[in-house]
């Protein structure tokens, strides 16, 4: 295993994390349980659930509750597995350390710079999403210049302290979740027919507009698949809990928390969509399906009030990946898998990772605008199934280290994956599934090859590096 000496690490006191991750004891330890609470809490409610869901539902009607319940089962195995993992061993690397603990330097490598690359270009497509919203409001303004806003501020929060990362989140997760909460009080009043102005629907339109699988096994697959990856990033929490005040504590509190999440914010919110509206109706794709069902209840200023959310779920995105890509690539460096001289802590901060990372993310957004349909596109693509990539180095890694846990340091289990292995391998195979399911579909399938492509490149290196680092030793 590819170890990095004390004295090729950040300057301080040093202490071994993961599969020699060595972590600086100046990497601070600022964020707090109620930072690392609303993170977790305001960490599934993204852009992508208030205006992406509306193409799932076109997709697969009413029967989306049922793609978002498979999937939402599908994540909750994998955050358990994750962790079980990060509980034992809290570590900024997160599953990039347990995949290299467990499988070998070449998975953690792979894991762990397939992870930076995903957030860097979700990065770029968020700050292009949130200078979208901003030029509606101010006309006479340009793209770029929201943009630039934007990378400017949340990179100087990050290389800042720990702490200023944890208040953004804070407070933007505390905006998004109040917001949700509000919208599925009035949806239940509203289903009810208590709420003024409004009758109770009943079931018509769950079994009416051409029944519950209006557009049959097919709909529900697409949609199955447009709600797997609106759950992307739940994984950033066990990143961040390693600069918690209490690592272990905190990935099991947020850990165990994740099933009441997934099912009020998901799968609650799309039952009222589809309770409330015809599933067929243009507004659910054209304005969002939460803006359709505002407008429904005859709530004044309805799109205004849901572009102000979407703008928060997305700099509250952007804070987040920035966050997430620099301790990612901090902990890979530190691990001698990237280049050293981004290793350097000052202030309790990787400040030089997280510049990396926003530098690669802001010419991401040049690419946008240079070659949008080329270059851009196929960046996107490239990560695509990333997420995909990631679930399944976490369920081979749990898979390995329970036993070797359970034999070394059986008091690490603090967090257990629910019937082991069983279930272990009912989440691997229902990651098979999805990827084979991708194949199935002609927009999803240039994805899934343009990922397995990064995905091997990387593979590659992370192998040769390995075999070169044995061949020395």
């Amino acid at each position: 295993m590819n170890r990095t000496s004390a004295s090729s690490a950040p300057s301080g006191d040093v202490e071994e994390t993961g599969a020699g991750e060595t972590a600086a004891s100046s990497l601070s330890h600022g964020l707090k349980q109620r930072h690392l609470s609303m993170i977790a809490l305001g960490g599934v409610i993204g852009a992508g659930l208030f205006v992406g869901s509306g193409a799932g539902i076109a997709a697969a009607g009413p029967s989306i509750v049922v793609a978002y319940v498979l999937s939402g089962l599908l994540v909750l195995l994998v955050m358990r597995m994750l962790g079980e993992l990060s509980a034992a061993n809290p570590a900024s690397g997160s599953f990039s350390v347990h995949a290299e603990r467990a499988i070998g330097p070449w998975a953690g490598f792979t894991a762990g710079w397939m992870f930076w690359i995903t957030l860097c270009v979700a990065l770029a497509a968020e700050a292009i999403g949130a200078a979208g919203i901003m030029v509606q409001w101010f006309p006479g303004t340009e793209s770029w210049m929201w943009v630039a806003l934007f990378m400017a501020i949340f990179c100087g929060t990050n290389l800042a302290a720990v702490s200023n990362f944890g208040e953004f989140e804070f407070w933007f997760a505390a905006l998004k979740v109040a917001a949700i909460a509000i919208f599925l009080v009035l949806g239940v009043l509203a289903i009810l027919g208590v709420l003024p102005g409004t009758d109770a629907p009943g079931g018509s339109h769950l079994s009416g507009d051409g029944g519950f699988l209006p557009n049959g096994v097919n709909g529900l697959v697409l949609g199955l698949l447009a709600s797997v990856f609106a759950y992307g990033g739940l994984e950033t929490v066990t990143i961040a809990a390693a600069e918690s005040e209490n690592p272990v504590k905190s990935v099991a509190v947020a850990v165990r928390t994740v099933m009441w999440r997934i099912a009020l914010f998901y799968v609650g919110s799309m039952l009222i969509v589809v309770t409330l509206i015809p599933w067929n109706d243009r507004a659910v794709v054209e304005q969002g399906p939460y803006v359709a069902v505002l407008n429904y209840l005859d709530i004044p200023a309805a799109g205004d009030i849901m572009n102000v959310i979407v703008l928060i779920a997305l700099l509250s995105a952007m804070n987040a990946n920035i966050y997430g890509a620099s301790r990612m690539s901090y902990s890979l460096v530190a691990r001698g898998e990237g280049p050293a001289f981004l290793g350097r802590v000052t202030g309790g901060v990787p400040r030089l990772t997280v510049l990396a990372s926003s530098v690669f993310g802001f010419v991401a957004v040049l690419l946008s605008y240079w070659w949008p349909d080329t270059i851009f596109k196929w960046l996107l693509n490239m990560v695509g199934a990333a997420v995909l990539v990631v679930w399944s180095f976490i369920a081979v890694a749990q898979l390995r280290m329970r036993a070797r846990l359970q034999r070394e340091a059986p008091e690490k289990l603090v967090v257990k994956m629910w019937l082991f292995p069983y279930l272990t391998w009912v989440a691997l195979a229902g990651t098979a599934g999805v990827l084979v399911l991708m194949l199935r579909e002609s927009d999803t399938r240039s994805q899934l090859y343009a990922t397995a492509a990064l995905a091997i490149a990387l593979a590659i290196i992370g192998y040769v590096r390995q075999r070169t680092a044995a061949a020395r030793s």
